[in-house]
């Protein structure tokens, strides 16, 4: 059975992150989305631990789900911490994931981050001067069976890999506890093809999570394990990461990297962006301001690369690019992805039926529609011209204007003179 999971959001406890990150909402989102496995987030937080104990029952070892059951997706407890600390000359910054075995293991890792001072009222995803190693010690010792993950490692700024966070390898950010690390988070604006080209890695699993600080973001990327009803928890998710046997980790789904907001090299309030071998021949600096440009994902992985671009280790975990729902209609309609039109063709999308080829009639998912439904049948439940779109996502056929220094970049799935004459066409089903 295939399984999808998102094992990395916030809730309403983090900075900038929606009010509407309840519990009980997650867990309806995650059903919208088709997915089957969703982190809680956050549970450093007093007031989400308390929210989470009171919404949730264990029905699956490390396993959980909503009490009032409106919800058929799984909870894991999952949380991240920020830790800024100088070591050696320079300061480093380094966000790091850590999921927890139950509410137990959860509570004696709070304690032991509490023993060391962290303030963990303050935000959802604490800020602590908790060293990297010592944060692993922390977890291990509240339950050998907790689980950490380095977050979205070439993020600039709190990624082990980023351009201002001060590591070039996970054991110069772990030290002596390097070892119990078995993943890494690849984050939005990277994929596994561009974490290939550095050798050093082929020894972590790449798990794609989406960070969600909004429902409607829930499951841009996520992973699909191949895990028999009967065999899932938490511990047996946590085997099939560590193990990255292709047979039950059997891809990731991606944004397309340059969609991240720190892809390419680039100065925002200059509406300035570039790829590295330009960065290099303006010597870093911005040619609109004269400051320095942030170097992003693209130069970090450049600069630590010791393989071309294209090299497949051994064994590596294959993956799919993605585009979320809401985007790829936005983009064939060509208005914004908040619209209430976007909106109202979502709705109808994910709460439509399909039966027939299939033997029983079900409700779609988001991801059910951009995996598995055939051309045909997301007409049905849509329209020609979307259907179009999402294969032509399958397929990779887009174009992409790269991301910078925190402005996400623009997926075109069609050139304008595609769409206009697409929106022509006579419309279908009433919702053009």
């Amino acid at each position: 059975m295939r399984i999808i999971a998102d094992l990395q959001i916030h809730s309403k406890y983090s900075r900038a992150c929606s009010q509407d990150l309840t519990p009980k909402n997650i867990g309806l989102w995650a059903d919208k989305k088709g997915i089957q496995v969703i982190g809680t987030g956050d549970f450093t937080h007093p007031k989400w631990l308390l929210e989470l104990k009171e919404n949730l029952a264990e029905v699956k070892p490390g396993l959980y789900r909503l009490k009032d059951n409106s919800a058929r997706a799984h909870f894991m407890l999952t949380c991240e911490i920020s830790s800024i600390y100088k070591q050696g000359d320079k300061v480093r910054r380094q966000h790091t994931c850590v999921f927890a075995q139950d509410f137990a293991a959860a509570d004696r890792f709070i304690a032991g981050l509490e023993k060391l001072g962290a303030n963990l009222k303050s935000d959802g995803r604490p800020i602590t001067g908790i060293r990297c190693d010592d944060l692993v010690k922390i977890a291990l010792e509240a339950d050998e069976r907790n689980f950490i993950v380095p977050a979205h490692v070439w993020t600039p700024h709190f990624g082990a890999f980023g351009s201002l966070s001060g590591f070039d390898s996970i054991e110069e950010a772990f030290g002596g506890q390097a070892k119990h690390i078995f993943a890494i988070e690849t984050g939005l604006s990277s994929d596994p093809k561009m974490n290939w080209q550095i050798s050093g890695l082929d020894k972590y699993a790449l798990v794609s999570n989406s960070d969600a600080h909004s429902l409607r973001k829930i499951g841009r990327e996520a992973n699909a394990f191949e895990i028999a009803p009967d065999k899932l928890s938490y511990g047996e998710i946590i085997r099939v990461i560590r193990n990255k046997d292709p047979r039950e980790f059997v891809y990731t789904l991606e944004f397309f990297p340059e969609e991240g907001k720190y892809h390419l090299d680039g100065h925002a309030d200059c509406k300035f962006s570039c790829e590295p071998a330009k960065t290099k021949k303006l010597g870093g600096v911005c040619p609109v301001c004269g400051k320095k440009l942030l170097a992003g994902v693209l130069n970090r992985v450049a600069e630590l690369a010791d393989r071309e671009y294209g090299y497949v280790p051994k064994g590596a975990i294959p993956f799919k690019n993605i585009i979320p729902l809401e985007e790829i209609i936005a983009e064939t309609f060509n208005v914004g992805s908040g619209s209430k039109k976007v909106l109202e063709v979502y709705e109808k999308m994910v709460n439509s039926e399909i039966s027939g080829k299939r033997q029983e009639t079900r409700r779609n998912t988001e991801f059910g529609i951009l995996l598995d439904l055939s051309e045909e049948e997301i007409t049905s439940i849509s329209s020609r011209e979307i259907a179009m779109a999402v294969m032509r996502v399958r397929q990779g056929k887009v174009r992409v204007e790269g991301g910078y220094d925190g402005v996400f970049g623009k997926i075109h799935i069609f050139t304008e003179a595609e769409r206009d004459k697409l929106l022509r066409k006579p419309k279908q089903m009433g919702l053009f």
